[in-house]
């Protein structure tokens, strides 16, 4: 074997390992920042299958009873307000995604308010298309605490991912930042307080 080859051909072969490592690294955090991003998007679908049926809900109670209108303007706001924002989880700062969480938690409040007092109104309780959207938002609110566990657990993979040596020079190289994760509201370690009084 030639000596004039060999430390250009050593260099080369490290060079194409360094490449491999860098193309394999960049394909791998691709895939797994879009598997994010549709974890994201299931989410925002529950939330949606949510925002669409409060409506068939607020006028199934305005049509079965003498309902407390503030009630139901508050479940009619907090809706309008929680589909009024969008946000893009890849490029979302930590105060946005709070400000998403928080619309969006106003609405569960909201609803859980009007679900609890529509327990005063028997009338209503005997209605059956008000029990099948009662029942449709439980599910709902199952499915949105799923793709929000969905969510973070794909970005906590995605993020240990892009901190992890090599990737993380890959991921600095072309920019990959971090997904920031859902989080329990606030005051939600502690049990609502019921008083039938």
């Amino acid at each position: 074997m030639n000596r004039k080859w060999l430390v250009p051909g050593i260099v080369v072969g490290i060079i194409l390992v360094i490449v491999a490592i860098v193309v394999g690294g960049y394909n791998g955090l691709v895939a797994q920042r879009e598997s994010v991003n549709k974890s994201f998007a299931n989410l925002q679908s529950q939330y949606q299958r949510r925002a669409d049926l409060v409506p068939n809900l607020v006028n199934t109670v305005k049509g079965a009873a003498n309902f407390e209108k503030k009630t139901l303007t508050d479940v009619t706001e907090a809706r309008a307000r929680a589909t009024s924002i969008t946000i893009d989880p890849s490029t979302a700062t930590p105060d946005q995604l709070a400000q998403y969480q928080k619309s969006q938690g106003e609405l569960s409040q909201a609803l859980g308010r009007l679900l609890a007092v529509t327990e005063n109104y028997p009338e209503l309780k005997a209605v059956a298309g008000f029990q099948d959207l009662q029942v449709q938002l439980e599910g709902t609110e199952n499915r949105i605490a799923v793709a929000r566990n969905d969510f973070n657990a794909a970005a906590s993979g995605y993020n240990a991912r892009i901190q992890s040596f090599p990737t993380n020079i890959t991921a600095g190289i072309f920019g990959f930042n971090k997904f920031t994760y859902f989080e329990a509201e606030a005051g939600a370690q502690n049990a609502p307080d019921v008083n039938f009084e």
